[in-house]
């Protein structure tokens, strides 16, 4: 019979990341922002250093690296130095 082995579940949606995970943008040269949520199809980024949030389409998104990570941190820290971020 065809179709015996095939999935009934074609979702294959990704994983969802918690809120606040550092994530980078590879549709925007691999830029950082905090996740924010979900927006229709599409994911709500915003800056480490706070401005406005964006969105993006899931399949280009992925973990930030560690030293991605520790630019962003950083970059927080200055602003918030200077008085730009709470």
């Amino acid at each position: 019979m065809y179709g015996e082995n095939a999935s009934s579940n074609t979702d294959s949606s990704p994983h969802v990341p918690a809120l606040g995970a550092l994530l980078a943008d590879t549709s925007r040269g691999d830029r950082v922002g905090e996740f924010r949520g979900v927006a229709g199809p599409y994911w709500s980024l915003r800056p480490v250093a706070g401005g406005r949030e964006w969105e993006v389409e899931p399949r280009y998104v992925r973990p930030a690296l560690l030293m991605e990570q520790l630019r962003a941190r950083t970059a927080r820290l200055n602003a918030r130095s200077r008085g730009e971020v709470l």
